[in-house]
This record gives C-alpha cells, structure tokens and sequence, in this order.
C-alpha cells in the first residue's frame, strides 16, 4: 500500500503545533511515569512471573535496537538493508516493545496507558517530521515507502537494490554502505545505554520495593 505524501491541503501549522507540544510534554511525562512506577512498587511487590514475561518484549526490543543503530547513518544515507528492510522505524519500535515490558513487569495499567498516550503524544510528530526531511533530503524516500511498512514490520525483507546509489542527499554522492552491522555504528550512537538502563529497571524492581518500604511502611 502505498504511503501518502504530504500535501499542500495537509495543514503544516497542525504539525508545527503537535511537535511544540510533544517537545514540551515529553520532560514532564517522563516524569509522571517515573513517579507512577515508584508509586507501584510501593504499592505492592512486583510479581516475579510477570518480570519473567516482561524479558519476552524487553529483550526483542533491546536487540531491535542495538540492531537497528548497527546499521543507520543519520542525515547520511537512507539506511534501507538491516532492520530498515522490514520497518522503517525499528529503534522506534524496540523502545515500544521495551515500555510496553515494563509495563508487563508492573502489571500496571495505569503506567501502561500513560506509556502508550505518551508515545502516540511524542513519537508520531516525531516520525512525521523525520519523513519530511527524509523525504525532501533523499530521492528514492517514496519507492522505499511503498516497499517498507512505518512502524509493523514485514515479514520478508523489502529488496530495494538501488536506493543507497540513487537516494543521495543533494551535494556530492555519498558512498553507497555494503548493508552489514557495524559495531563501530553501535558504539557511536551509544546503544548500549538503553542495555544499561534496562538492567537498572529490572534491579530496581528487585531491590527498590524493599528500599521503598521500609522508608514508607
């Protein structure tokens, strides 16, 4: 199915409006959700099953990441091998696949409902302005389009065998990337932040409720 484009009818100052707000409210709702899950964990032990589970999305979602920053060259190239021949948002969707865990490890609906308004509040202004740059900085943005999903992946790779020599950004041509993970890609976009952070979670869910209780029994 193909993907529309943006247009002189779309009102660009609805865009505009939404991404204010998005960046205004995105300090602020970490917090709230921050305080929401110490209000959790105060509230009741966490229940081991359910951290269990949570390592089913948590875990996908890490290596989504770590994956997908392997492969991506920001404002360089239009990365579309990797992860990017299946959605065009794959760091997006780990960190979706990483929340909603969490979630699952609390048992929360609150915290999970907050979650989900707070991704559709920041990540879908967020994306849309991505394109738009995509789209005005690389030629074959459109054709990859039609081939790859925004956000649910397809199952089988899209084969878009010209687009790192045709989707250039304007200027002198930017070598074409042989398609293959790259470390060195990881390390520079500090992925492994979001590794850190997720164990830090999970040992807070183990010794924090302890921590939490006897300072507010």
């Amino acid at each position: 199915m193909t993907e529309p484009s943006p247009t002189a009818a779309q009102p660009a100052p609805r865009w505009e409006r939404w991404k204010r707000v998005s960046r205004r409210i995105r300090v602020p709702l970490g917090f709230l959700a921050a305080a929401m899950y110490l209000f959790d964990l105060w509230r009741r032990p966490p229940q081991m099953a359910a951290v269990s589970w949570s390592l089913a999305l948590v875990l996908p979602g890490l290596w989504l990441r770590g994956y997908a920053a392997g492969y991506v060259k920001k404002n360089r190239e239009l990365t579309v091998t990797g992860p990017y021949a299946h959605t065009r948002n794959p760091l997006y969707l780990g960190s979706m696949l990483m929340a909603a865990g969490f979630a699952v490890a609390l048992m929360s609906w609150p915290v999970a409902l907050l979650l989900a308004c707070g991704f559709a509040l920041i990540y879908i202004p967020v994306i849309a302005s991505e394109e738009q740059f995509l789209r005005k900085s690389f030629a074959g943005f459109d054709e990859y389009c039609r081939q790859v999903p925004r956000l649910i992946p397809r199952l089988t790779p899209a084969r878009v065998p010209r687009l790192l020599e045709d989707a250039s950004r304007a200027g002198p041509p930017v070598p074409a990337s042989n398609g293959g993970f790259s470390l060195q890609l990881y390390l520079r976009h500090r992925e492994y932040n979001a590794a850190i952070g997720a164990a830090l979670l999970y040992l807070s869910l183990v010794f924090l409720r302890p921590a939490l209780a006897a300072f507010f029994p």
